[in-house]
């Protein structure tokens, strides 16, 4: 296919000769030194960009070189070849996991781990809003600031250190120890019998999931409510000024101008929790869980460690964890079309 000078070309009848467009020189000019400007603007704040380079190693070294061992689920584990060397299985493991001997195990922790994750969506990601809001309504900077250093205070607890007062605050009776604060709380209104407080309520797996959330929202809903309180203070004060002349009060200060201003933020960061929904963090439920509480406290991640280092099985505990990361992966995907369709609002 030929091209003319007509076609790129301005043709001056004037003159009768062609010349370049001046917009299209400039286009033109933009494009050629692209990279000459990239290279500028990195030399000009190399301070920043060296900033980004301990980020990225994380990422290369903790996130994209272990992708390679996921070769691990199609393939016959052994100790001592490397996963290169050793034989392909086929998708062996995942029939152990979904027909085979594994299947009741497993599809009791991917329950599990979906009713954690789904009631801790449900009661713990509202609470971080609901902080932000009244943070919000505090007018005195002292008192504000105290409330949020307590409330931040949780989240800077090691997992050791928050389970083992969660423990203490749940503990079963002994000859020389009575039950915790709660249990004998408990006890007292009468929500649940003496035997059980003595049994521990960590014993028992009705109690499991109610104090992996109460327990988490108060780890982390303060913390976390620092984006939310971050979207509130940005918003205009004229905003409330029309809203006051308009004879709103506070909870209609809250409802028509707070919420609809930090809404975009509320979309993408629960797009963000729903694609962790499956991804529980295995620290916090292998200190709290016991052989007695599997039922509702075994999760993937649990389960794949007693596959994986106590069992043996690496190509099985690897595909269970594949597993769960591919549903997690088309959980994000689902959520931020349907946001996008709904609110125009989106992570991509």
């Amino acid at each position: 296919m030929k091209s003319n000078a007509a076609d790129y070309l301005i043709y001056d009848e004037a003159t009768g000769l062609y010349h370049e467009d001046p917009e299209q020189a400039v286009r033109d000019d933009v494009e050629k030194h692209y990279w000459l400007g990239v290279l500028r603007a990195v030399i000009k704040d190399w301070r920043l960009y060296l900033m980004l380079v301990p980020m990225l190693l994380v990422f290369l070294f903790w996130r994209y070189f272990p992708m390679y061992e996921l070769l691990g689920c199609f393939k016959i584990y052994d100790v001592v070849k490397p996963v290169s060397e050793q034989f392909y299985s086929g998708f062996s493991a995942f029939k152990t996991l979904i027909v085979g001997s594994e299947s009741v195990r497993f599809w009791r922790a991917l329950r599990n781990t979906f009713l954690l994750s789904f009631y801790g969506l449900c009661f713990g990601f509202p609470m971080p809003i609901i902080i932000a809001l009244f943070f919000n309504e505090i007018r005195s900077n002292i008192a504000r600031s105290v409330y949020q250093v307590l409330t931040y205070l949780p989240k800077f607890m090691s997992t050791v250190v928050m389970t083992s007062l969660v423990t203490l605050l749940v503990k079963q009776g002994s000859l020389t120890s009575g039950m915790g604060v709660v249990s004998q709380l408990l006890v007292s209104l009468g929500w649940i019998s003496e035997e059980t407080g003595q049994a521990g309520l960590l014993n028992n797996p009705s109690f499991f999931r109610a104090i992996y959330q109460i327990s988490g929202i108060w780890e982390g809903a303060g913390y976390d409510s620092i984006v939310y309180f971050a979207a509130i203070i940005a918003i205009s004060p004229t905003s409330y000024e029309a809203a006051q002349i308009d004879g709103a009060g506070k909870m209609a200060q809250m409802r028509y101008v707070v919420l609809p201003s930090i809404l975009s933020t509320i979309v993408i960061m629960l797009i963000t929790r729903i694609g962790s929904l499956l991804s529980i963090g295995y620290e916090k439920v292998l200190l709290l869980y016991n052989p007695n509480t599997y039922t509702t406290a075994d999760v993937v991640s649990t389960l794949s460690y007693r596959l994986g280092i106590e069992g043996g099985w690496k190509g099985v505990a690897s595909a269970a964890e594949m597993m769960n990361n591919v549903v997690g992966m088309l959980l994000v995907i689902g959520a931020n079309t349907i946001a996008r369709k709904a609110s125009n609002v989106s992570l991509y």
